[in-house]
């Protein structure tokens, strides 16, 4: 039993060449997983599902308080923080201490820390000037833009049928959020979800998924084929790995290889070459889980011990610990 690594199949080949090799399953799934992160983050694109403009005008040119270039919704507020931020930055340049800026700019020692520890001032764009702040409405707001696009533009409604989805939020985010789609010269729609999250999703089994979630991939998933066949395959895999279908491997090979999917082809690549331990792994009872768990519990204890963890220590905390 071994982990898939190259380095630990020559080590085991060179070692015991009688040995019957076996690929661990967990192994396997893990490999999948960054193979199919990999693949979403090259689509990253297709998560941007926008609304078309339904008159076909071109953007408007964003109002003069909201820039494209700053991130807060106040342009003064941003200057007198850039500002404040040279400041500090300079006098730290010519050897002031922390506690004599806070002094001549009578400034508590809290803000001249976060001045100081920020290398930009964009770093220090955080809470309500934030333009793309996260809401608890966001996972809700595809919900929303489809039923929207049904004519269903009544926010006590909609609020209504996203409360039984999970919705803890108010009413007045919900009316909010119609009100921007009604008045903006530009469709409003939900931020894209990042592609780790679209990952989960696509390694998650559907049942367990939201009906929000299920929504959201669904879009996803319409909007760009690569993605669609990146789920099927990955669906397809976790089948054969939980119901040991050995048999349809080299399928399941040949069907990735017609797909332009690169990170899946190195995946397959890695698999036939590692093909009689993977069908071991596959057929054979045997997997790592165990010594994997250990290994786990041996770093946990290992960073407990603040420098300390000499061999001789750590053995006794490990052996002690049963």
């Amino acid at each position: 039993m071994r982990d898939r690594a190259p380095f630990f199949a020559e080590g085991a080949t060179a070692g015991a060449p009688q040995a019957t090799q076996v690929a661990d399953r967990w192994h396997l799934w893990h490999n999948l997983g960054e193979a199919a992160e990999r693949a979403v983050a090259r689509h990253r694109q297709c998560l941007r599902v926008l609304v078309p403009d339904p008159e076909g005008k071109a953007d408007e040119p964003a109002p003069p308080e909201e820039k494209a270039d700053s991130p807060w919704r106040s342009e003064r507020f941003a200057n007198r923080v850039r500002a404040r931020h040279a400041t500090v930055h300079a006098l730290l340049e010519a050897g002031h201490s922390r506690r004599s800026i806070g002094r001549q700019l009578q400034m508590t020692h809290r803000t001249v820390k976060s001045l100081a520890d920020a290398a930009k001032p964009e770093d220090l764009f955080r809470g309500q000037w934030q333009h793309n702040r996260t809401s608890v409405l966001d996972e809700y707001k595809p919900y929303l833009d489809e039923r929207w696009g049904e004519d269903c533009t009544n926010a006590w409604k909609l609020w209504e049928e996203i409360v039984p989805l999970g919705y803890r939020g108010s009413y007045g985010r919900v009316s909010a959020y119609l009100r921007e789609k009604r008045t903006s010269p530009r469709p409003a729609t939900a931020q894209p979800p990042a592609p780790r999250v679209v990952t989960r999703w696509i390694l998650s089994r559907p049942e367990t998924l939201t009906q929000i979630e299920q929504l959201r991939l669904k879009a996803v998933l319409a909007n760009c084929p690569e993605l669609d066949a990146l789920t099927g395959h990955v669906r397809s895999f976790t089948q054969m790995l939980t119901e040991r279908e050995v048999e349809r491997l080299p399928q399941w090979l040949d069907a990735v290889r017609q797909d332009d999917l690169p990170s899946l082809h190195t995946l397959a690549a890695g698999i036939d070459r590692d093909r009689d331990a993977v069908i071991a792994g596959l057929t054979l009872p045997w997997r790592s889980g165990v010594v994997e768990g250990h290994v786990n519990r041996i770093k946990m204890l290992k960073p407990q011990m603040f420098g300390r963890a000499c061999f001789a220590l750590l053995r006794k905390r490990v052996l002690l610990a049963h």
